[in-house]
């Protein structure tokens, strides 16, 4: 490809087609029809010398050559944009749709803050809450289907730290917590001191966002050489919750999230009898949305809404 040559303008159109994964709303968004986007579309597939996208029932799939260019391509825009009209987000006046991504638990936490700031604000933002249901975000931030993710990723977190500045993505600390043993009011080991062994021989209910048949526990407990009988798995806290206050079933729960479970009153907690460390619950969001006005106002707001000073 000869760059400087290259008509600059087809790249706003690859990053709409890549944002919105239609053509027809790609043009939509850039205010041009969609002949004039396919056109561009096909000069820049013969500037690169291959295509960029499959089309689908659905859309416009990405090829992986597609996929490696956009976070380049959306960074350089966002900083020419930024460059020749910085501005500042004004939520009064600009609707914007944000899609976060998280867990019924941490939503059930956050989300009324949230709104709260929206309806103070007068903002003209919309929230979309999607179920979170994998461990690693990365790739459904990476291919622009969430602005922000937030939830419990220790090994992403790790990945990014070690990655630096290299890191395609961004993260933040939101609040930390720790895991707690929770059972009902009036379960038999309610009344004394929670051993190894009673917890291993005990019956349990495992809360998996992710539908994994094993989770953080199981994990240390094959460490200490132990291992416990799962025997329903649930992918919501609130239904984690309703099972045990109505079984003499054990769960293991984030302790910040008992009031999202709507039965704290009907729970007893005790300390788990080996160690499962902290629980740090983080936000992660797209280097190329890093300095994007709005962006940093939505981030501001969920650091709020979390109890966390900007």
């Amino acid at each position: 490809m000869n760059f400087r040559t290259l008509d600059l303008n087809l790249l706003r159109v690859f990053d709409a087609v890549m944002s919105e994964g239609s053509l027809t709303r790609a043009a939509e968004v850039l205010a041009i029809t969609q002949p004039a986007a396919s056109h561009a579309l096909k000069r820049l597939h013969e500037a690169v010398g291959e295509g960029l996208f499959v089309r689908n029932a659905f859309g416009m799939t990405p090829t992986p050559k597609a996929q490696a260019l956009w976070p380049q391509v959306r960074s350089a825009l966002t900083a020419l944009q930024l460059a020749l009209a910085p501005g500042e987000f004004d939520p009064q006046t600009q609707a914007v749709n944000f899609r976060l991504a998280m867990t019924d638990a941490t939503a059930a936490m956050l989300a009324p803050a949230l709104v709260a700031v929206i309806e103070h604000e007068q903002a003209l933002c919309n929230l979309r809450v999607i179920p979170l249901t994998t461990a690693d975000p990365q790739r459904l931030i990476q291919q622009g289907d969430v602005d922000l993710a937030l939830g419990h990723f220790p090994d992403t977190v790790t990945a990014l730290l070690a990655a630096g500045r290299d890191a395609m993505l961004r993260h933040a600390r939101l609040y930390d917590t720790r895991y707690v043993c929770v059972m009902r009011r009036g379960h038999p080991l309610a009344e004394r001191p929670l051993t190894l062994d009673a917890y291993c021989q005990a019956h349990h209910l495992l809360a998996s966002t992710t539908g994994r048949p094993q989770g953080y526990v199981d994990q240390a407990l094959t460490a200490l050489g132990r291992q416990r009988r799962v025997v329903m798995s649930v992918n919501q806290f609130f239904t984690a919750g309703q099972v045990v206050t109505q079984s003499d079933l054990l769960t293991v729960l984030p302790l910040a999230f008992l009031p999202a479970t709507g039965h704290a009153h009907g729970l007893e907690v005790r300390e788990l009898p080996f160690d499962m460390g902290p629980l740090q619950v983080s936000m992660l969001w797209h280097m190329r949305r890093d300095a994007e006005p709005a962006h940093r106002w939505l981030r501001e707001r969920v650091q709020r809404a979390a109890g966390v000073q900007p």
